[in-house]
């Protein structure tokens, strides 16, 4: 199985109209076009049912001190952890290839506010539910894609990894409000295969 991207190259940067922040001159960050990539697959494996979208980043900070801190760098070798950009069930294997922009155009305040996307898929609360939750302007649940924002001050650049499983249901075993983390358990058992593709992004100038 393979899955690839018209909007970015494997191993190569990801272009800021697919970010959630981009850099800024002045304030260090500023919004950007948070448009969600274009995916392809080819060469399911026989008796794929359906497909599950997820895009984490392994490389946030596990300590906040530093984080967006005027004179200061997050450094390089602090300990990372994962964070869910985006969880995606339930979309059919015969299903065209994703367009650009076609789950997420635009930064959304406080979220997107339905579970329901394009296709009849169903989509995980990514991880910005968490990060904004105590932002009196941000704070909701973030439903869908919603792109990279890693701290502007971060000597790391981050890696955001899409990877694409096939399974053997046709139904994802979530419901409610489900994140990442829960998709993942959930298909345990059931992967027929599973590719990635993977772009990088940072803010910080000097970041490597």
């Amino acid at each position: 199985m393979r899955v690839w991207s018209e909007s970015f190259e494997d191993g190569g940067a990801l272009p800021a109209r697919l970010a959630f922040g981009k850099p800024h001159a002045e304030q260090h960050v500023a919004l950007s076009d948070n448009r969600s990539p274009h995916l392809a697959w080819s060469d399911l494996p026989k008796g794929t049912r359906s497909l599950v979208i997820v895009c984490s980043d392994p490389d946030v900070p596990t300590l906040p001190d530093d984080v967006n801190r005027e004179g200061v760098t997050v450094p390089r070798e602090l300990p990372r952890a994962p964070f869910y950009h985006w969880g995606l069930v339930d979309l059919a294997p015969d299903a065209e290839p994703l367009a650009e922009g076609e789950f997420s155009n635009g930064v959304t305040p406080r979220g997107k506010q339905a579970a329901a996307g394009p296709r009849g898929v169903r989509q995980a609360a990514n991880d910005y539910t968490q990060w904004f939750a105590g932002d009196a302007d941000m704070a909701g649940t973030y439903y869908g894609y919603d792109g990279p924002c890693p701290p502007w001050n971060d000597e790391r650049v981050h890696h955001y990894r899409f990877t694409l499983y096939a399974l053997d249901v046709p139904r994802c075993a979530v419901d409610g409000t489900f994140r990442a983390p829960d998709v993942l358990a959930a298909i345990e058992g059931h992967v027929l295969a599973q590719a990635s593709v993977t772009g990088t992004y940072a803010i910080y100038p000097n970041a490597k």
